[in-house]
């Protein structure tokens, strides 16, 4: 299944889960949570409020070698739009790429993740755990702050 079939089949319109593709394209689905829900909207609100040189979105999706991934939130500099615009799914990730971790994320899970938007362009990935503490990757392992969002709390 290609992302775009995902997005126009109707069956999978308005479901209560978060859905991506695995690298043979079956369907994964994560289920909604309201705490996940909540901090995604804290997470995208600060952005868009602290970085004014591009655009903030949620659920945005991403063409990697393993599937379709959707970070949570991402944000993409104004460049980025010029380049990319709304491409669905985006060639490349964003410059910050965030995961919110639900409980069926496993550690090696939310690691391919890290891995998989770093090596399709991301400048960064944020993950925010389950007692919201945040942490902050890029090419060279784990940041004790962004260097793109330094003010960003490292606990929501």
């Amino acid at each position: 299944m290609t992302w775009q079939e995902v997005c126009d089949d109707p069956c999978l319109q308005d479901l209560p889960y978060k859905i991506e593709l695995d690298q043979w394209g079956r369907i994964v689905m994560s289920p909604a949570n309201n705490r996940h829900a909540r901090r995604q909207v804290c997470i995208a609100a600060w952005l868009e409020l602290h970085l004014k040189d591009g655009e903030t979105m949620t659920e945005c999706s991403v063409d990697t070698p393993m599937g379709t991934k959707v970070p949570d939130v991402a944000w993409a500099s104004d460049g980025f739009i010029r380049k990319h615009a709304y491409d669905t799914p985006y060639p490349v990730a964003p410059e910050i790429c965030v995961e919110i971790k639900s409980p069926s994320n496993s550690a090696g899970a939310i690691a391919e993740k890290i891995m998989l938007y770093l090596s399709k362009g991301a400048h960064e990935v944020w993950i925010c755990d389950n007692d919201g503490n945040v942490t902050f990757h890029n090419h060279s392992g784990a940041l004790s702050a962004s260097a793109l969002a330094p003010a960003f709390p490292t606990k929501l």
